[in-house]
């Protein structure tokens, strides 16, 4: 993967990078849809009733609409939990410390650090950041006015203001636009199965040339059919009584997208033979389709003749399909499940009251937040209370983490704050009822929402763009004019990243080059693992097993990926040592993919009819197999190590010469994954030379 997928450097670059990321997905129109109907009608319910913070309403909005209703409830309810919390508390600081300033900054500050390592050691952390950024955001209405009661009832608004948001946005998305879990589980299911139908079809009738499945589609399809599987188990009680028949399911879909990958392109001259066991594979994929959309159980679709079916052998991707539907219709028929559901994670992380991290970092927080309180002050610049909350938002576990955020945050400021300086020139002289600012607002609350909705590379960016342009020119009840507010909030982000990221850097830096290191070496166990693949032979059980560990494989790149996008924005003291580690980084990523691919070659060749091949032939590509097993075992547990000793592993030659006529693709299987394995980067601080050709262990 390349740099500018983390962090464009050119413009060509930054082009390429907002294509990819603004295009449309299913789904992304309508939490688009129900984020703009929700804020219209938010906007009119403030402005007519004269609810104070319509800006922060907006976000509100914002955070809360999901991709579907499981995710959206879940974080509605956290959301009040956390409000209701967090005005409760700075209600009751107030009655007690509203006279002695300083107590009430030292309390505060203490209920700060509190929430902020809740934060990091909870699974429902999000309460304790609502918490943390109310107990800040409420200091500066103390600086604001001496009146205890004009505090109070701002205080009591702040809470009308988060939470009726919340109840309109349930009912948006809970009546008028719903996005079930389970319906779009079907829909994805239904889409890869189309697309492995138009595969064989391709191959059996011929046609024009069309884009082949990429192996980033197959890790993309795996992770969305994990992600919804889990919110619909969340959602309907039948998923979480056969939670494990689903994840077969799931898995089976997933192994037929992967092997549709891997088909050939064509198949000019094709038998009579492998054209019936084409046609069959396309009907059971049909029949497999329809059963999921019905919810009723799979058989498979016998249409080929038991000689015409053997066929399958002679294409390896096609006897992948065939034994993948085999596997799931025998576990259909037997009424029985493998694999383990998936383990609840605990509520709170198992070394939170070990690791100093978590105090550090709250430490670092609050250090900020203090700065910048003081300073605020200091100067007696009320507009840039911003910068407080900026220390909050942008404060992230990791440094990577937390430069993506505040990049996303000043760029979508920026568009923000760009977009209310055109209107107060240009348009508001011009309004003069509700529809013109309803005409002025909502494309800007579209583009925002579409933004929002896509992945954690630019949707924070887009909540920021809609946050800043609301901060200005919405948090009054008549037509804004002021210039000086929307100077005030960009001054205070600026000011608030900066000082954030100072303290982030110079104490207790906390990266992730060595979990990463981590990350990796357990995606290389991993992949190894599915190096140990079902014979033939094997009971459908373990082929489903297989096809479950294909699932747990993308789950683990995906991972590894996110993180290295992180680390991969992390400044750095040195010059060029985050360069090298991403280079190399990325290297271990790209071979692991390929490794995977030449695990599942080598995997179908083997599984063929062993009269294809001779036994010599056969014995030394099991061995080979074994061998890059070792070897990435070897090479993980080097990764591992603190600093990693990790040298490129040596090259396996197959020390045999093709005696049958199915030798050739078999022993061309099995060098092709002994040079992705032998392509693993060395990490040693002083890399030796590569291995020289000759140094080869033989088979």
């Amino acid at each position: 993967m390349p740099v500018a997928d983390y962090l464009p450097v050119t413009l060509r670059d930054t082009g390429s990078f907002l294509k990819n990321e603004l295009a449309p997905y299913p789904g992304r129109l309508n939490v688009m849809l129900r984020c703009m109907l929700t804020s219209a009608i938010v906007i009119v319910a403030s402005m007519a009733l004269e609810v104070p913070s319509l800006a922060l309403s907006l976000l509100v909005v914002f955070y809360v609409t999901q991709s579907n209703v499981v995710i959206t409830r879940l974080v509605a309810l956290m959301f009040i939990a956390g409000s209701t919390l967090a005005i409760g508390l700075s209600i009751l600081l107030l009655k007690f410390t509203f006279d002695y300033p300083l107590l009430r900054i030292v309390i505060a500050s203490l209920l700060f650090f509190g929430s902020v390592y809740l934060i990091r050691v909870l699974k429902i952390g999000v309460v304790f950041f609502i918490v943390a950024i109310v107990i800040i955001y409420v200091q500066s209405f103390v600086d604001q006015t001496d009146q205890s009661d004009l505090l109070i009832r701002a205080v009591l608004w702040v809470w009308v203001a988060v939470n009726y948001p919340i109840a309109l946005t349930l009912v948006v998305n809970t009546l008028l636009l719903p996005a079930e879990p389970a319906l779009q589980l079907k829909a994805e299911m239904h889409r890869q199965l189309a697309a492995v139908e138009a595969r064989l079809t391709h191959l059996i009738d011929g046609g024009p040339d069309f884009a082949p499945i990429t192996l980033s589609e197959v890790q993309q399809g795996a992770l969305a059919l994990q992600k919804l599987l889990r919110f619909a188990m969340m959602r309907d009680s039948r998923y979480r009584e056969h939670q494990t028949l689903q994840l077969a399911c799931i898995a089976t879909v997933s192994r037929l997208y992967r092997g549709a990958s891997e088909l050939p392109a064509s198949l000019p001259g094709a038998s009579a033979d492998q054209l019936a066991m084409l046609r069959e594979l396309r009907a059971n994929c049909r029949a497999l389709d329809k059963s999921v959309g019905a919810d009723q159980p799979y058989g498979y679709v016998a249409t080929a003749t038991p000689d015409e079916r053997q066929a399958a052998d002679t294409i390896a991707a096609a006897g992948e399909l065939q034994r993948a539907l085999h596997a799931f219709a025998n576990l259909g028929a037997n009424g029985t499940a493998t694999g383990k559901p998936p383990a609840k994670e605990p509520m709170v992380v198992p070394d939170a009251w070990t690791n100093p991290a978590y105090v550090r970092f709250s430490l670092k927080t609050l250090l900020a937040v203090l700065v910048c309180y003081v300073f605020y002050n200091a100067v007696d610049w009320q507009g840039i209370h911003t910068i407080m909350l900026t220390c909050v938002i942008v404060a992230l576990p990791s440094l990577g983490a937390s430069t993506r955020h505040a990049l996303l945050r000043l760029g979508g400021a920026v568009m923000g704050s760009a977009l209310a300086l055109f209107m107060v020139v240009f348009v508001i002289p011009r309004l003069d009822d509700i529809v013109g600012l309803l005409l002025m607002t909502l494309p800007v609350v579209v583009l925002g929402a579409w933004i929002s909705a896509g992945s954690e590379r630019i949707g924070y960016a887009g909540v920021q763009v809609v946050f800043t342009f609301s901060l200005a020119l919405l948090e009054q009840f008549s037509p804004t004019t002021n210039l000086t507010e929307i100077r005030d909030r960009m001054v205070g982000i600026l000011l608030g990243v900066g000082v954030s990221t100072f303290v982030q850097m110079a104490f207790w830096r906390e990266g992730e080059a060595d979990v990463l290191r981590q990350k990796l070496a357990s995606m290389l166990r991993t992949v190894a693992a599915l190096l140990r693949a079902p014979r033939v032979g094997e009971a459908s059980t373990e082929q489903l097993q297989y096809a479950q560990q294909q699932l747990q494989a993308w789950a683990v790149l995906a991972d590894c990926e996110a993180t290295l996008s992180r680390v991969a924005l992390e400044p750095s003291w040195q010059e060029g040592e985050q360069e090298l580690l991403t280079l190399r980084a990325q290297t271990v990523l790209a071979q692991g993919r390929e490794i995977m691919v030449s695990s599942n070659v080598l995997r179908n060749a083997l599984a063929a009819r062993e009269a294809s091949f001779s036994r010599a032939v056969h014995d030394a590509a099991r061995a080979a197999q074994e061998r890059a097993v070792a070897s990435l075992a070897r090479y993980a547990d080097q990764l591992a190590t603190d600093p990693p000793v990790a040298h490129m592993p040596l090259r396996i030659e197959i020390a045999v010469q093709p005696a049958e006529p199915g030798d050739a693709p078999l022993i061309a299987a099995a060098e092709d994954l002994s040079r992705q394995v032998s392509g693993l980067p060395d990490w040693r601080v002083a890399a030796s030379a590569p291995a020289p050709s000759s140094q080869v262990v033989r088979t």
